[in-house]
């Protein structure tokens, strides 16, 4: 399996996209922002198609698109949680512009299926290298602002009474949503991105209950179900999407079962 390059990029992938999925996605479900999240990863596939379409790097679309939605978002000052409205109108309209741009362009229909999906078994040494120095960006800033953000994330109402602040960091995160969406959605896809930065934190909360050990637990989570899926695709020539979301589901799955086995000893 190791013999092919592309084998080799991919788990290589998978390693950076665990680290930056799992610090994000910790915060993400804890913020309460997994249906922003699920937009995101949309308005991301319409930026790809639009960069597509007028003949530009597919991430620089995504990058455009994402980054200036999260802005925009973000600088509203109103919480994401009462403008699911508002939310799903630009979660639709951003993919019915997605499926225009790529019908406009000269692009055939399974490149789509690629922005959808992702194609972690196609990717190139370049894509490596770009994956690997976003991350460490996105990592360093994490680091800078990890206290505040677990303050503004963890202690919502204690963060009621320290205003000055909350808002730039909640833009601040909001950009960093866009930035590993976009990084990240090339190699495992627009819709696969949501999953990973939901399903897996979404699990930790029944195993964990401190931050990093969350943070820790929730890498193991993504890394096993990233690899797995790569190492299960291999085998049967299956999508490693298909995979990979079954091995999360499962491990979600096996979280409830635990919750719930344990309030029925009680």
């Amino acid at each position: 399996m190791f013999a092919y390059d592309f084998m080799r990029y991919a788990f290589i992938a998978g390693i950076f996209i665990a680290l930056i999925c799992s610090v994000m996605g910790t915060f993400v479900v804890a913020r309460q922002t997994s249906f922003f999240t699920h937009t995101l990863s949309e308005i991301g596939f319409s930026g790809a198609s639009f960069g597509i379409f007028i003949g530009i790097s597919p991430l620089a679309g995504m990058l455009t698109f994402t980054t200036a939605s999260a802005l925009l978002i973000g600088m509203s000052g109103e919480r994401l949680g009462r403008r699911e409205a508002s939310i799903s109108v630009f979660s639709g309209l951003f993919l019915g512009l997605g499926i225009l741009f790529l019908s406009l362009s000269d692009k055939q229909a399974n490149y789509a299926t690629s922005i959808l999906f992702g194609s972690i078994v196609g990717i190139n040494r370049n894509d490596i290298e770009v994956l690997i120095a976003l991350s460490i960006l996105l990592l360093l800033t994490i680091t800078i602002l990890f206290k505040r953000l677990a303050y503004n994330s963890f202690d919502s109402q204690g963060a009621q009474y320290n205003q000055r602040f909350n808002k730039t960091i909640s833009i601040i995160f909001l950009v960093m949503l866009a930035l590993t969406i976009s990084i990240t959605a090339q190699i495992v896809g627009a819709l696969l991105i949501f999953v990973l930065l939901t399903i897996p934190a979404s699990a930790t909360k029944y195993f964990a209950h401190r931050l990093y050990q969350m943070i820790v637990l929730n890498f193991v989570f993504i890394l096993a179900g990233v690899w797995l899926g790569l190492y299960f695709s291999y085998l049967t020539d299956w999508p490693v999407s298909f995979f990979i979301t079954v091995i999360e589901a499962l491990i979600y799955g096996a979280a409830i079962a635990k919750d719930h086995l344990a309030n029925h000893q009680k």
